[in-house]
């Protein structure tokens, strides 16, 4: 936001992790020192894509553009694949397809709450926030809020939708306490 990166360590953390699993090393970004932001992007809310395999391959900037999310289809997939950050994203456009009036999924795999096509998904039993146990992806986001004890993981079925009042779709550039909620009737079987 306005030239600052948010929660680097977080994005980093990521980058090495997947680094480690990809490649057998574990790349050590900092970046601080690699993000040379144009001058054109030093204010609002920009998008940073970094594509990197055993090195830093480009660094692009983008206004981020939030779709309005209102309601979610349930879409089921035991085969999708996305714990790690790629750009190909043919799987997830390809469910994308079957969410009819909806403006986004809310993906199922064996049997379980996973994530949208777009962030992960938080829930309010009126106490406190609770997220799936097992998404899709771990976003930066999701990371940092169950670190820090503001969010809590759980196996959640479709089932278990009917304990919630409502949820918060969550990711880096969708912070929970800027996101309204919305009745958990808005996910449709």
């Amino acid at each position: 936001m306005d030239g600052v990166p948010q929660h680097p360590a977080w994005h980093e953390a990521r980058m090495s992790r997947a680094s480690l699993e990809l490649w057998g090393n574990e790349q050590v970004v900092n970046l601080d020192r690699i993000l040379d932001i144009p001058t054109a992007w030093l204010s609002g809310s920009v998008r940073c894509n970094i594509r990197y395999d055993t090195e830093i391959r480009e660094i692009t900037f983008g206004h981020c553009e939030k779709r309005m999310i209102r309601s979610l289809k349930l879409v089921r997939c035991d085969a999708i694949d996305y714990h790690l950050k790629f750009s190909d994203r043919l799987e997830l456009e390809s469910l994308m397809g079957l969410r009819g009036a909806c403006d986004d999924i809310l993906i199922v795999k064996n049997g379980f709450l996973t994530d949208t096509s777009v962030s992960n998904i938080i829930f309010s039993d009126g106490d406190r926030w609770v997220t799936p146990a097992n998404p899709l992806l771990k976003g930066t986001c999701r990371d940092r809020l169950v670190a820090r004890g503001k969010l809590y993981e759980q196996d959640l079925r479709p089932e278990d939708l009917v304990r919630f009042a409502g949820f918060k779709l969550i990711n880096a550039l969708r912070d929970p306490e800027e996101q309204m909620v919305i009745p958990v009737s808005q996910i449709i079987s």
